[in-house]
């Protein structure tokens, strides 16, 4: 399918280790980054590589207002993204990485203890299934890819939302427990009402990565890279 356009008026890639001793950092294949894209500039349904447009997707909405669809990858749920969505995509060699296993439910929980400093002091932050939420109500999705040496978490994370939007979503036939089928207004909450700032959150989230990796920036093309190979052969 058609790539999206996931450049965003600022987006961040770092490489979370230094480069290995006699190469410059621009030499360096960034094998382990992080990509932050603070909104995305073209409106896009996303669904997971095993979504079924056909029941999670109000298709004929999608046309009448311009948004793509897409099939990421990665699993999770489905997703629309636009300005409103801040973008979190963790690409590790597991060598490199912190230590946890390589299965999707630990590497889901160490994320979770990642985060905690970053949303515990706003309210009732916690992994709710596969979900980042508030109490009951969600404010992130979560994806993973994971090989026998590589990993890869991604998280999009709604720091407000159209309604208009989320009628280009369809209730899905298969829900979290701990949604018991609310709508998707009762179910999402936005971040813009709990954090301080859209800037506020995104500098707390390169802090957090400083507690765990020695973060160095590096080009967009050397991250898009390291993401292709995190998708494995």
């Amino acid at each position: 399918g058609e790539e999206p356009d996931l450049r965003s008026q600022a987006v961040a890639a770092l490489r979370l280790r230094p480069a290995p001793a006699g190469r410059s950092a621009a030499e360096d294949d960034a094998e382990d980054v992080v990509l932050i894209n603070d909104g995305v500039p073209d409106p896009a349904v996303v669904m997971g590589i095993s979504g079924k447009k056909e029941n999670l997707v109000n298709v004929e909405e999608t046309k009448r207002q311009g948004v793509k669809l897409i099939k990421r990858f990665t699993g999770g749920g489905t997703v629309v993204l636009d300005h409103n969505s801040i973008l979190v995509s963790l690409i590790c060699e597991a060598e490199h990485g912190p230590e946890v296993s390589l299965f999707p439910r630990p590497l889901m929980k160490w994320t979770e203890t990642f985060y905690q400093p970053v949303f515990g002091p706003h309210g009732e932050f916690r992994l709710s299934e596969t979900d980042y939420t508030f109490g009951e109500r969600k404010f992130g999705g979560n994806a993973q890819y994971i090989s026998k040496s590589r990993w890869l978490h991604h998280t999009s994370f709604l720091w407000d939302y159209d309604s208009e939007k989320m009628r280009c979503l369809k209730h899905p036939p298969k829900e979290p427990v701990y949604r018991e089928k609310r709508s998707h207004e009762d179910f999402i909450l936005r971040l813009s009402e709990t954090m301080p700032s859209r800037g506020a959150f995104l500098d707390s989230v390169q802090d957090q990565l400083r507690e765990y990796f020695d973060p160095h920036t590096v080009t967009l093309e050397q991250a898009r890279s390291a993401a292709d190979r995190g998708k494995g052969p």
